[in-house]
């Protein structure tokens, strides 16, 4: 199984996006480069929120290019947690599962108690984010993507506003659970010291080209000279 953005050429507003490359099933993939160079954009395409002009999109070998979000393998944290302050963290899970009536059906209380233990919030289920920490709500919102159970994760930035030892706790606890569950996932992020904790493999955008995935280490080791001058040489 892969995800392969096959000659994809998007446009969003006056920006146009490149890619042409495949992220092998089960790789945990960081996606650097500055702002404004693409990022965003790119997850965009694969989460159905951006059409591509041309190109195909697949998972598993099956078109998905033209797939709603809804219905695609894939699940998006963003950096805002998507967590609704009003409802406990057992009704955004129910809300994520049913999106239309927000209804917890047979058997869901059961899926939901099972993902808040996966991410340490056993107990949790009853709680409102005014009852909860910054590290915890980060874990309430990993659940919620994770409750859909979709094989491909997508991470745009949603751990950037925690501190250092918060933000490791979280990779550490998605590339735990990415582990066991067999997820794909792909991280964007502007820090190299999150690529080289969490992720094997590197993908470089910038100004809209997407380049093909490269091993982490050997690439931030020796970075090619646009990445070089955005990192910085204390940074690569």
């Amino acid at each position: 199984m892969a995800l392969q953005l096959d000659k994809i050429r998007a446009r969003s507003g006056t920006f146009d996006l490149t890619a042409d490359l495949t992220v092998e099933a089960g790789q945990h993939v960081a996606i650097i480069g500055a702002s404004g160079s693409g990022k965003s954009t790119l997850l965009d395409v694969i989460a159905g929120f951006l059409t591509p002009q041309s190109g195909v999109l697949r998972w598993n070998g099956g078109d998905i290019t033209n797939r709603a979000p809804a219905v695609r393998p894939i699940s998006i944290l963003f950096q805002d947690t998507n967590l609704f302050p009003h409802l406990s963290v057992a009704q955004n899970l129910a809300l994520a599962l049913n999106p239309v009536t927000g209804r917890q059906r047979a058997g869901d209380i059961d899926r939901i108690n099972a993902v808040l233990t996966r991410v340490g919030l056993s107990g949790f289920a009853s709680r409102y984010l005014s009852e909860m920490s910054g590290g915890q709500q980060s874990r309430a919102a990993l659940a919620r993507v994770l409750v859909q159970a979709r094989p491909v994760l997508l991470l745009d930035e949603p751990f950037a506003a925690l501190g250092p030892a918060l933000k490791d706790e979280m990779l550490d606890l998605v590339t735990e659970v990415a582990q066991a569950e067999g997820l794909t996932v792909l991280l964007v992020s502007h820090d190299p010291k999150d690529a080289r904790r969490f992720a094997s493999q590197t993908i470089v955008v910038e100004d809209g080209a997407v380049a093909r995935p490269q091993e982490t280490q050997t690439l931030l080791d020796n970075p090619p000279p646009g990445l070089r001058a955005y990192l910085g040489a204390d940074q690569s």
